[in-house]
């Protein structure tokens, strides 16, 4: 009740605070994206948020990019073949202009691609396109990227806006940034280059601030659409008391979980980690955080990815959960009285997330173990990890727990996703994640509680909006022929 009634007062000075209000169906689309304000960054030097986030979609291409309901379709590139193998993918690039008005090239492209896997780069998903052997420009407008092992789901890596092509700190379209101020930025179709799809699809006019904000904008009819809504903010769209239909959950995978920050005292007992796995009641957390069909989960894997479809349980994923507090009690005692644990837990902000924590510090005092909040980047033992897969890839998942990235690692595992990235077909490369996710799951690294929650609020104005397991919503989507 206390989280519900500051949600609301959070709401309501949201809804003061704003000045026009009324439902539209023409005039721009008006877009709220939770988060700081719409910028075009470069994604191989700083992560982007959901305003940046979209805003990188509408201006700037890549290869390929997602459809409304996350399938593949061709942008920069208008078409490609796969080899029999698998392993080179030949694209052939369209007609495109800079800005400038100088054309587009494979070799812009090539070393745009060649950029974000530097070793200087920070791309979030470098990792995981480490089966990468080779990006060349064949010719002018036909590129070719070869492969260490078959990958079946590549394209959706290259579809995401953190692989878009830039140039001098600008892309191709499909939108341009027609007006930028404290209002957002405006954003428009060119009209010489597509005339139907400009008719079709009105200017954008882009937003990012708070949660709370961006809720009261859309319950007072000045935002036709709230992007990025996570479990931390979920709570604050329920408090709006909105139609059921306007708040939209996408089907997302990914993690959603604690990490262990360090490997030292305690927690380098695999029994202390194992501990604390075991006594989360998952079944109730999930039900608290109010998503529809979320789940308790105990894979580091989430189940359904195609390259691993039976991914490791823990050996104690059966047990009632009772019978797993008792076990975990036991281990903590065994430590002794001398050694008390007290943890800090690293979460951002947000009335779902410390729900969370609320659900986590309850389960773990009934185990002898006391936990305390800390913010995001301050010391802690363990921080929330909060992320959607970007692609329906097992070594996604893996590849977080690395020595190069995780405190807690086995170079077993390592070896064994190296084995399974250079892989010469999928029966190999399932048998290589296999035994790298089943030594990572008895090492405890990292804690599984659900999905990610990745919800929206949709207007009936956007017929083109689509729930997909991306959450990716284009703004050339948005928009959608009424039948």
């Amino acid at each position: 009740m206390a989280i519900r009634a500051l949600c609301r007062a959070a709401l309501i000075a949201g809804t003061f605070a704003l000045a026009a209000c009324g439902e539209a169906e023409s005039g721009p689309l008006r877009v709220s994206a939770i988060g700081g304000p719409p910028r075009l960054a470069n994604p191989n030097l700083q992560p982007l948020d959901p305003p940046a986030s979209f805003l990188t979609e509408a201006l700037a291409q890549g290869l390929v990019r997602f459809d409304a309901s996350g399938e593949i379709e061709p942008a920069l590139a208008q078409s490609w073949i796969v080899s029999d193998d698998s392993l080179r993918y030949t694209f052939r690039i369209r007609r495109a202009q800079w800005a400038d008005g100088s054309p587009v090239t494979a070799q812009q492209v090539a070393a745009r691609l060649r950029a974000a896997l530097s070793r200087a780069s920070r791309n979030p998903f470098k990792p995981t396109l480490g089966a990468v052997d080779n990006i060349v420009a064949m010719t002018d407008f036909v590129l070719e990227i070869s492969l260490r092992g078959p990958r079946p789901n590549f394209l959706q890596l290259l579809a995401h806006p953190e692989m878009a092509v830039l140039q001098n700190g600008a892309g191709t379209g499909p939108y341009r940034l027609s007006e930028a101020g404290a209002a957002g930025v405006r954003l428009s179709l060119p009209r010489g280059e597509d005339e139907e799809a400009a008719e079709a699809n009105p200017d954008i006019l882009l937003r990012g601030e708070q949660a709370a904000r961006a809720i009261a904008r859309f319950a007072a009819g000045d935002a036709d659409l709230v992007l990025g809504g996570t479990a931390g903010d979920l709570a604050l769209a329920r408090a709006a008391d909105l139609p059921v239909a306007r708040t939209v959950f996408d089907p997302v995978g990914g993690m959603f979980g604690l990490a262990f920050t360090g490997g030292g005292g305690p927690l380098a007992d695999t029994a202390v980690r194992r501990a604390l796995a075991m006594a989360v009641d998952r079944d109730a957390l999930a039900a608290a955080l109010g998503a529809p069909r979320l789940a308790a989960r105990t894979s580091l894997v989430a189940p359904g990815v195609q390259e691993l479809p039976a991914p490791a349980q823990p050996d104690w994923a059966g047990a009632p959960l009772p019978e797993r507090r008792e076990a975990a009690a036991r281990a903590i005692a065994g430590l002794g009285p001398e050694i008390p644990i007290r943890l800090r837990v690293a979460m951002p902000e947000g009335p779902g997330y410390r729900l969370v924590f609320a659900h986590l510090r309850r389960d773990w005092r009934m185990i002898g173990v006391e936990a305390e909040w800390a913010a995001m980047g301050a010391p802690a033992d363990l921080v929330l990890i909060d992320r959607v897969a970007p692609a329906n890839l097992a070594s996604w998942y893996l590849r977080h727990f690395t020595c190069d990235l995780s405190a807690i690692c086995d170079l077993g595992a390592d070896q064994a996703l190296l084995a399974a990235r250079l892989a010469p077909g999928p029966a190999d490369r399932l048998a290589q994640l296999s035994v790298a996710d089943r030594i990572l799951t008895d090492l405890v690294p990292f804690i599984p509680l659900t999905a990610p929650v990745r919800w929206s609020l949709v207007s009936p104005r956007l017929t083109g909006f689509r729930p997909n397991m991306f959450a990716r919503h284009p703004a050339v989507v948005l928009i959608a022929e009424r039948q």
